[in-house]
């Protein structure tokens, strides 16, 4: 009995440090171990070929501890228990576990439903497909209206039989305006999907022939067959039915079925949320991958939340504090070419040009500016165009011109509105006031806020980082 006890406790020695050699501890953040695979899963994500900054892995995980830093702050303040990041975060989840809950034989029977359902309604025949030139006639349309139509549609058939080109005169004069840019060209059809009347004669015709006018309910068509084919076998079209369902909502609709009637017929009476979490525990179990991409939804949100109360949108909405922090590193954003700070403004009419400007200059602050051309230029028909910004030589002809001088430029006025004008600050050098650059001097600051708020996490948790671990990351 003792020698069998102690064999059963050499065994369980044995593979608890089997499972820690094998998956051994890179770090430990406030006393909570990180072990060396989920490292490597972000490590690897985030270091791809693509990656334009690519880290070492002791840089990287220096960079990783802060992330761990900040999702430890984010769950001491109970952060996960939000009812808000708790739905937040389910939908994330969700939409990675629920397809995975549904067997491919179950998705495989509904495809073959699906095509099966294609075969009954052609019902031996082939399937059509046809362009078509469409002239709309409603139901409200008085004689006149329906002569004139059937005179254009009679004229666009007479330039057909004279050897005019079917898709050009689908384009100029098709009211069906989605297949009219394609020449008319419609899908593929079978029988009983559209309309009787052009279903009748789209099957009448040879492939490469067109039809005389025609009315349907709708109005007026002249029909090409383009093609003629069978339906394709099952294989040919699998995946190309696969992508519609899916596209369709399949898994999703498949997982509902399954997890409400998982719940209905629960001895203890579980929630579908219930089901979805210990499916997800499961499924994360046997699939690490899966396992640490839910922990990045989880975390990530987390740390978003956390930085965003107390770094991000604080630091945003400190102007005070974002101005103090351009004074002091004005020289950082320093150009290389001129811009110009303002307004261009297009004009109907020549003297619109100075008038604008007089209705600008009026105007104090330079945000009313194109409200205030609008009021009083566009009310009944728009003739004054405007684009207020910060332009950088190059971006707009019309500023290189008229602003900032630039040799071999050229107006190029916006069509319809010949004349260009100007109306703002050209700004050689640097920004004149942070919110020149307030994009970029926002970012640089809060970068500097989360800087100083990971000091204060360093300070309040302890971090420690196993170099001989480390050095075996994707080396093992």
């Amino acid at each position: 009995m003792k020698k069998s006890f102690i064999a059963c406790l050499l065994l369980v020695v044995s593979t608890c440090i089997w499972a820690q050699s094998d998956d051994p501890i890179v770090m430990r953040i406030n006393g909570k171990p990180v072990p060396r695979s989920e490292f490597e899963y972000n490590f690897n994500k985030n270091n791809t070929d693509g990656v334009v900054d690519k880290k070492s892995v002791t840089e990287y995980a220096e960079l990783f501890a802060n992330y761990k830093l900040k999702v430890e702050a984010a769950l001491d303040d109970k952060l996960d228990t939000l009812s808000s990041f708790q739905k937040e975060f389910r939908s994330y989840r969700d939409q990675q576990i629920r397809p995975m809950l549904v067997p491919q034989s179950v998705v495989e029977d509904e495809c073959r439903a699906y095509y099966d359902n294609m075969v009954k309604q052609l019902d031996g025949h082939d399937l059509v497909q046809p362009a078509h030139i469409f002239l709309r006639v409603s139901q409200t349309a008085t004689k006149e209206e329906q002569e004139a139509a059937k005179v254009k549609i009679d004229s666009l058939y007479k330039e057909l039989q004279g050897g005019a080109d079917f898709a050009e005169l689908a384009k100029k004069h098709s009211q069906d305006v989605q297949t009219g840019i394609r020449g008319g060209l419609l899908p593929w059809i079978g029988p009983n999907q559209t309309l009787k009347e052009f279903e009748d004669v789209a099957y009448s015709l040879e492939v490469g022939k067109f039809s005389e006018p025609f009315l349907s309910t709708v109005g007026y068509h002249i029909i090409l067959l383009k093609g003629r084919k069978p339906l394709e076998s099952y294989e040919e079209l699998h995946d190309n039915i696969f992508r519609y369902l899916e596209n369709q909502g399949l898994q999703d609709r498949l997982a509902s079925q399954l997890l409400d009637s998982l719940s209905e017929h629960s001895e203890s009476h579980k929630t579908v949320e219930q089901i979805l979490d210990e499916e997800t525990e499961r499924l994360c179990a046997e699939d690490l991958e899966l396992k640490y991409l839910v922990k990045e939804y989880h975390d990530g949100l987390l740390l978003f939340e956390k930085c965003n109360r107390e770094v991000w949108e604080p630091a945003a909405k400190d102007t005070a504090a974002i101005e103090k922090y351009f004074k002091k590193h004005k020289k950082e954003y320093a150009w290389d070419k001129p811009h110009f700070r303002g307004m261009v403004y297009y004009c109907q009419n020549a003297s619109d040009v100075k008038a604008v400007k007089k209705v600008v200059k009026k105007t104090k602050a330079e945000k009313d500016w194109t409200a205030a051309v609008r009021d009083q230029f566009n009310k009944d028909s728009v003739t004054v165009r405007m684009e207020y910004r910060m332009f950088e030589q190059g971006q707009n002809p019309n500023v290189d011109v008229l602003a900032l001088k630039v040799k071999g430029a050229e107006l190029k006025p916006m069509k319809g509105f010949p004349y260009a004008g100007i109306v703002g600050k050209t700004l050689k050098k640097a920004p004149a006031v942070w919110t020149d650059v307030a994009d970029q001097v926002v970012g640089d600051y809060q970068r500097q806020c989360e800087g100083e708020f990971v000091k204060k996490l360093r300070e309040r948790y302890p971090v420690e980082i196993d170099e001989k671990v480390l050095s075996t990351v994707n080396n093992h």
